[in-house]
């Protein structure tokens, strides 16, 4: 006979891990952000009732968060990674594994530094949610991925992200989840009133203003990833991007998207001069280049501006096996996933010179670094906009593209500056400086987008202090209470 105890055990297990697989519903392309906060608040809920699991249980929510939110995963690994299923599935595993250790530990802080009150509760696990997010952006690279702030991009709280970021708008969210649950208690309702009593205060703040306006063109070519770096396909691949181009060589800017043509930059110079001589305006493109040494070669995954404008640009944030292979000496040729293309490059400097198209200045994001807030935040004050060129193919018709997207998204707000993203095979798209998709091109599918994009100036509060501004008050807030619990344990509400 089972007992009662070990029913509750198993029931708690198994809300924990559909809650974390439940959570990316709210993000793009789903969109349906109430189911978003109530995983978080299903979490709050498991933890405030047990303390002997909580190791376990933020451990299944994290599996189901990442299994779920991050299956596109598997489409890399095993479509054009050439994997077989059962190895690409293993490979997914382990990673989503690995992500959940750090809903794992976070699960584990809260529980040991769990005050005493439904809203100081609610306040420490949304302070400790929000300080594992940041852990995200940087530890081991980081994987900027799945904030629970994206989810409430289309909701008054959005207005939160020029003071805060993705992080204020992420604890805004999980600190109205967490009270919500104590919805008997008068001010843990109050409390969870409070974010979007603030987000609706500075609705109508315009934290940046906008000038002059600039005509723009984004090139998807669409070429199939599986020929993309055949040396046969060179030809056809410059003679598509340069046809596309013709009828728009009109524009201020015309952007191509990452590593859009397969020639490194030293053999691409006739090529390029050639676009230069037909562009009336400026052409960006995500293009290989190398730089060499007695040491070797270095080979850069970036971007450079020809035509009216100039600059080159190396991608600083490198994607795990994407761009590089880690103990490369180990794993490279074992399988295909470990020798993709491109997999060979190093990171650029972290300071690096806007690129300039005509009077504009751009800033440049290649593929995964628009994930990172500081990241993109360091060099947009200073840019008229933000540019994003991307290889989405890796991600088939996965979730991925989309959730992509809803972040450059986030970054546009952040910031109050243009986003202009060019992308092989979708979704390419202009948003404007409040995160709203002005246009779109349909995936899969070859085209131009064309539109404008104001060059705005001034400076959002995020862009003048960035995540410290969330993190360090939060980090403070939780060494708080961990004196608080060195000096005098606190008792333990019922629930």
């Amino acid at each position: 006979m089972i007992r009662r105890p070990s029913l509750q055990r198993v029931g708690a297990a198994l809300l924990a891990l559909a809650a974390g697989a439940a959570f990316p519903l709210g993000l793009a392309p789903f969109d349906w952000w109430p189911v978003t906060l109530a995983a978080a608040a299903a979490l709050f809920w498991l933890l405030c009732r047990s303390d002997s699991r909580p190791l376990l249980l933020g451990w299944l929510f994290g599996i189901g968060k990442y299994g779920a939110g991050a299956s596109w995963i598997y489409v890399s690994i095993h479509v054009y990674g050439e994997s077989p299923p059962l190895l690409a599935g293993f490979l997914v595993a382990v990673f989503v594994a690995g992500m959940a250790l750090f809903h794992a530990g976070a699960a584990w802080v809260f529980v040991r530094l769990r005050p005493p009150g439904a809203v100081a509760a609610a306040v420490a696990f949304a302070a400790v949610w929000v300080l594992t997010e940041w852990l995200l952006t940087w530890f081991l690279t980081g994987f900027p991925w799945l904030f629970a702030g994206y989810a409430m991009l289309d909701t008054p709280l959005a207005a939160l992200a020029p003071i805060g970021g993705v992080l204020l708008v992420g604890f805004g969210a999980v600190l109205t989840a967490a009270c919500l649950v104590r919805w008997r208690s008068r001010a843990a309702l109050v409390v969870a009133a409070l974010p979007w009593l603030a987000s609706w205060s500075v609705a109508g703040v315009e934290w940046t203003t906008p000038g002059e306006r600039h005509s723009v063109a984004l090139v998807q070519g669409n070429i199939d990833q599986a020929t993309k770096w055949d040396e046969a396909s060179r030809a056809d691949i410059l003679e598509r991007y340069a046809s596309l181009s013709g009828p728009v060589w009109n524009r201020d800017i015309v952007i191509w998207p990452e590593a859009a043509i397969t020639l490194p930059l030293h053999m691409a110079g006739n090529f390029l001069s050639d676009m230069a001589e037909r562009a009336e305006g400026a052409l960006v493109l995500g293009i290989l280049f190398g730089e060499w040494s007695p040491d070797g070669a270095r080979w850069y995954n970036g971007a450079v501006a020809v035509g009216d404008g100039d600059g080159r640009y190396a991608k600083r944030r490198l994607v795990p096996f994407g761009d590089y292979v880690p103990l490369q000496s180990v794993l490279r040729g074992l399988i295909g996933f470990f020798d993709l293309p491109m997999s060979r490059t190093v990171p650029g400097d972290f300071e690096q010179p806007l690129l300039r198209a005509g009077s504009a200045a751009l800033a440049m994001s290649v593929c995964y670094e628009i994930a990172y807030p500081e990241l993109v935040r360091a060099s947009a004050g200073e840019a008229d906009a933000l540019v994003t060129i991307s290889n989405d193919t890796w991600f088939g018709a996965s979730i991925g593209p989309r959730q992509h997207l809803q972040i450059a998204r986030m970054r546009a707000l952040e910031n109050g500056r243009y986003v202009l993203r060019a992308t092989n095979n979708g979704v390419t798209a202009i948003i404007d400086a409040y995160g709203r998709v002005v246009d779109e091109l349909p995936q899969f599918e070859r085209g131009v987008l064309t539109g404008e994009a104001a060059r705005m100036a001034g400076t959002t509060p995020f862009g003048r202090w960035g995540t410290l501004a969330v993190v360090g008050p939060l980090a403070l807030v939780l060494m708080g209470l961990g004196v608080m619990r060195l000096l005098r344990p606190a008792p333990r509400p019922e629930y």
